[in-house]
Order: structure tokens, then sequence, then C-alpha cells
């Protein structure tokens, strides 16, 4: 498969950034000597004619799957791959890949490779590996390389970063992978089982690098957890700044660690940290331990209080849906978006987050989830899931409806979260809650992307 174009690889969806999944594979799939082509459906369409070229001329079509919607999304493209019939090779790699392992060789005869995909792609092309072997648990830190992202499309074409005044153009850069954590409802524990792998710190800053020179003027460090290596995160923020001292960023860390690590808050943000993603999830002590979160919600407050007072912003997210969440934790969650006025940093659609529950989740065989499970949804890449009181599974679906039929609209994001409140409390048999005194908007960093999974 050394001809140009006889290995093709697919992205669906990496955040709206330019696929990292792509630049990372080409990079390992070059070094071994391959000319490997990129086709990126978040910026060509499947069906036009360079797409449709492109799948022709492959025999191996790898298709990248770091999270849920991409691997829905790529079962397009491998259903598209085996409409043109002949014997082209299918693979799937990245996170979500070998939880759904299984079902990608059944429906489509595709093998499923994991997160540590470089390796494997090149003893795949190689014909080295067998194309139903399971994909084995990471033990050791594989050796990553430079990402290259010749060939795709302009790094101004893909998700931007809206500083309250002017939109900029925004990279994406690894600093790690795996997690140390077993949070219940993550992807991750499955895969790595607790274990943390850093990208070496000059790799992830030569990828900067390329990145600033393409135009970029902030980064997004896409680590499951930015503060699972403290002296990693410091290095690579430390890094960031002597590249380029105007250069901003922003991570993802948990809360546990914002609380721990506290001391670090105001260097990050003397380093150009805007704005801090962190997975708050609940405000119900019972999900928060359902979900093995390691923190309260008290401890969610004093990290906004601890972001806040180092001048970063915080981007909580949520799963407000699980099997055990009720009415009454839903409307204590727009209360505490009120109350932290968190309505211009946090995207209206985390209020409509449903837990998902793939093959494999630790949650799948949990005491407290596992009776309350239907059967395996394979095409939905999920076990399905009927809430005990059916008036949240209602109040789901018409939040849903909400976000979805207001995210073109000129709306205030407080006049949208006053609505949200207001399905809950009709559905609770509640007063609709009192009409809160408008506030000045504030302008707060954000991508133009907003967050999902």
């Amino acid at each position: 498969m050394t001809g140009a174009g006889e290995i093709l690889l697919v992205s669906t969806y990496e955040l709206g950034r330019q696929p990292h999944g792509l630049a990372s594979a080409f990079a390992a799939l070059a070094a071994a000597g391959f000319s490997p082509a990129t086709l990126d459906v978040g910026q060509e369409s499947l069906g036009g004619e360079a797409a449709m070229a492109a799948l022709t001329r492959a025999r191996l079509v790898a298709i990248s799957a770091p999270m849920h919607t991409a691997l829905r999304l790529g079962a397009r493209v491998a259903e598209r791959v085996r409409a043109l019939g002949g014997e082209r090779t299918v693979c799937f790699y990245g996170l979500y890949a070998p939880l759904h392992a299984d079902w990608l060789a059944r429906a489509f005869g595709a093998v499923a490779l994991g997160p540590e995909y470089e390796a494997e792609l090149v003893a795949l092309a190689r014909g080295e590996r067998s194309s139903v072997a399971a994909p084995a648990i990471p033990t050791r830190r594989p050796s990553y390389v430079v990402p290259v992202r010749d060939g795709l499309a302009a790094l101004a074409s893909y998700v931007k970063l809206d500083d309250g005044e002017r939109l900029v153009v925004a990279g994406a850069v690894e600093g790690s992978r795996g997690c140390l954590h077993m949070c219940r409802h993550c992807p991750l524990p499955p895969i790595y089982g607790g274990r943390f792998f850093a990208v070496p710190v000059e790799v992830a800053l030569a990828d900067a690098q390329r990145q600033l020179d393409a135009g970029a003027r902030h980064i997004s460090f896409t680590d499951p957890d930015f503060l699972n290596g403290p002296r990693h995160a410091l290095a690579l923020a430390r890094g960031l700044h002597a590249l380029d001292a105007t250069v901003t960023f922003d991570a993802t860390i948990k809360v546990e660690h914002l609380l721990r690590h506290r001391a670090l808050l105001a260097e990050l943000r003397a380093l150009g940290c805007l704005f801090v993603v962190s997975a708050f999830e609940s405000l119900s002590e019972r999900v928060l331990t359902l979900l093995d979160k390691g923190h309260t919600a008290a401890d969610a407050h004093t990290a906004i209080a601890l972001l806040r007072g180092a001048g970063i912003s915080v981007r909580p997210t949520f799963v407000p849906f699980t099997p055990l969440s009720t009415l009454e934790d839903f409307l204590a969650l727009c209360r505490f978006v009120r109350d932290e006025e968190l309505e211009e940093e946090v995207d209206p659609v985390q209020l409509s987050i449903r837990l998902l529950v793939p093959p494999g989740s630790l949650l799948a065989d949990h005491a407290d989830t596992a009776p309350l499970l239907g059967p395996l949804d394979e095409a939905a890449l999920a076990y399905s899931w009927v809430h005990p009181d059916p008036r949240m599974d209602v109040l789901q679906q018409r939040v849903s409806a909400l976000v979805e039929e207001t995210a073109d609209a000129a709306l205030a994001p407080g006049v949208i979260f006053a609505r949200i409140h207001a399905l809950a409390a009709a559905l609770a048999g509640e007063p609709a809650p009192a009409e809160a005194a408008p506030r000045p908007r504030r302008r707060v960093p954000r991508l133009t992307e907003p967050w999902f999974c």
C-alpha cells in the first residue's frame, strides 16, 4: 500500500478542530514509507467528487473515532465504502473504536484499533495485523511523532476562539493521553485502566509551533485532564509561552485537580490560560458518588471561586440526565447556573446531555445502574435506558428541542436558561421561576464550537 492515496485517513468530527487524528496517523505512516491521503468530511462532502475519488482509490480506509459522535458519523463512511465493493480494508481507530470492536467487525468487517493507534496503523498497512484482532490495553508509552498537518484544510477554516471582541484562529495540541482516574461514566477507564501517558514536551511544542506558523493565536490542550501530570502541564504551558508570549490557551481540568493544585492557577493565567473546561457533571451527591467523580457539589462552588480569583473563566460541563438524577437535581442545576452567574460560560446544550453507557462502561455492571439498563443498542453505540421517573425523559426531550430551536437565535444565554428552568418547573408542578433582573452581558472567552461528545 505504498502508492499515493492507497491508504485513506478519514475524520468526521473532532469538536470542529483541525483533526489531530489525521495529522498524527499521517505522520506515523509517512515515516514508515507510506503515502496516505486524508479526507475530513467536516470540511468536504462525503458525496462530493473529490471524496468519492479518494474512497475509490483507497485500499485501506482508516476512520478516526476519538468520540461517540465521530464513530456514529464514521459508520456512514464505512457504509459508503462497503457500497463501493472491492477488496478494501476498513478500520476504525481512536478511543471509541475498541469499545465497539465486535459490532464494527460484524457490521463492516472492520478492524478496531485503539487510541494508541500510530504503530497499529503501520502494522495493519504492512499486513502484520489480523483484521479481527482486538487491540491490547496500552501498558507502556508509545513513541509519539510530531503530527503532520500538510494536506488538511487551512487552520483558519476550523474552530476559532471568540475572545469577546474578535475571532481568533485556534489550534489544538495533545499533551497527554489516558487518565489516572476511573470516573465510571468515562470511556477512558475501560481502555486505559487508570494509565496516563505524557506526550514528550518537544513533540507537543513542535506541533504547537507548526500551528502558530499556520496562523494560530490560541491553543487548546486536548488532554483528558491537563493536570494529571502537573509538572508536565507546566512544562507545556511554559514552553508555549516561550514560543510566543502573546498566544493564549485553554485546558480541561478536573474539579478535584483544581482544588488540589490551586497554587498553580495564577501561573497558568500568567502564561496565557483564558479558560478551563471542567466536568462538574452534577450537583447531586448521589450521582457524583455513582460516577466516582472525586468531588462534591460544594467543591464545584470552590472551583469556580478559585478560577475566577485567578482571572480564568470556567466552562463547566454536565450530564444532567442519568438513571439516578431527579427532577429536583435538575432544578438545583438551573438555580446553580443562575446563582453562580454561569449563563455566559455554560453552553445551553450542556443541560440536555443524557448519559451514554457504551459497551465496556464501568456503569454497565454497577449495582445502581445495571438493573435500569435495557439491551445494548449497537447502532446507537450504547445501552438503552428509560428513566424511572417518566418526567425526566420528557424533560430531556424538551430541553434538547429548545436548545436546537434557539441555536441560531440571537437570544441572550440568560433567556435560554430561563426557558429551560421554566420547562423543568412546569413538569415539577412548580410556578415558573421569577424573572431575574437583566444582567449586563459579560465578555467571556469561548470556542465557536460548543463542547459535545
